[in-house]
């Protein structure tokens, strides 16, 4: 017996919901992935991990919010726990791998290809994963072009974010490219969804699906608060605010022949040249105060 599917039980609530997760965590994974490559500091790996988990753990949650719109008419629907949230850690370490990749071997066109694949498959990994978690009286069965169509999907999605977090720059661009994530990822999922047909154990009766979120909503609390204190991180971030390089505050510092450099080290947000001025200008008036005296003399 064919059950009957519904992706979108509560109307445009779920899918628009789960575009604006997804959008969230591909936006911070964006600007933290950005930070660690233009930002050469000791903290490269930490604004990595913190990008990865970021992505990993809002697509996981832009999924499950999704799912909740997802029901069977003749069955209601649980979620093995281990296995659902298993499906979390493998979206966090492989879009980790991905991200690792580009950030420490550079961003040619070999790493980006090899880190948006890996990261893709991670993507997919996750949804099906989760699928898997799956419990309801009967058989969930795939179109296999449909299924295949979504893990392509899935690899381009991730390959266009990892080259938007490398040639991206500015704040509104970032934000640009987090909405095209957010589509990309989104329509892997509801494209993985359209291959899914259920095959119900024949015998029961049809009952209602109701509280199929039920189960749910527990498990998004903890991603859900993950994602806002990571973007309480970015946000206090001037750098991962603003998208301004050292590399461009270094080039903008005026070159003066025979000023030797300052020995004022900047600290952490604060511009490269903020001395650079002022040494230059004492060194001016020293040699002119200089030029005075062996004229007196």
């Amino acid at each position: 017996m064919q059950g009957t599917v519904d992706g979108f039980s509560y109307g445009l609530v779920t899918p628009v919901a789960a575009f604006l997760m997804a959008c969230l965590g591909g936006a911070l994974g964006l600007r933290c992935t950005m930070r660690s490559l233009r930002h050469r500091d000791s903290f490269k790996a930490g604004w990595l991990a913190l990008g990865a988990t970021s992505i990993g753990t809002g697509i996981w949650t832009m999924h499950f919010i999704a799912m909740m719109g997802f029901s069977v008419a003749q069955a209601p629907i649980n979620y093995d726990l281990p296995i659902t949230f298993a499906s979390l850690g493998v979206a966090v370490l492989m879009v980790g791998i991905g991200i690792f990749i580009v950030g420490y071997r550079g961003a040619t066109a070999l790493t980006l290809v090899t880190g948006g694949t890996i990261t893709g498959l991670g993507v997919a990994t996750m949804h099906y994963l989760g699928m898997a978690g799956m419990r309801l009286q009967g058989r969930i069965e795939y179109d296999t072009l449909t299924v295949a169509l979504s893990v392509v999907i899935a690899v381009v999605a991730a390959t266009a974010a990892l080259w938007a977090a490398v040639s991206v720059h500015g704040f509104l661009a970032s934000l640009g490219a987090s909405l095209v994530m957010g589509v990309a990822v989104s329509g892997m999922h509801y494209t993985a969804m359209a291959a899914v047909s259920v095959h119900l154990h024949g015998g029961g009766p049809a009952t209602a699906t109701g509280g199929t979120a039920s189960p749910l909503l527990p498990m998004l609390i903890g991603p859900a608060v993950f994602l806002i204190l990571a973007a309480v991180v970015v946000m206090f971030d001037p750098l991962l605010v603003m998208g301004d390089p050292d590399w461009q505050a270094t080039a903008r510092a005026p070159y003066r022949p025979g000023v030797p450099a300052p020995r004022h080290v900047p600290s952490y947000g604060e511009p490269a040249n903020w001395t650079a001025r002022p040494a230059g200008r004492a060194a001016r008036r020293g040699a002119a105060r200089a030029g005075h005296r062996s004229q007196d003399w």
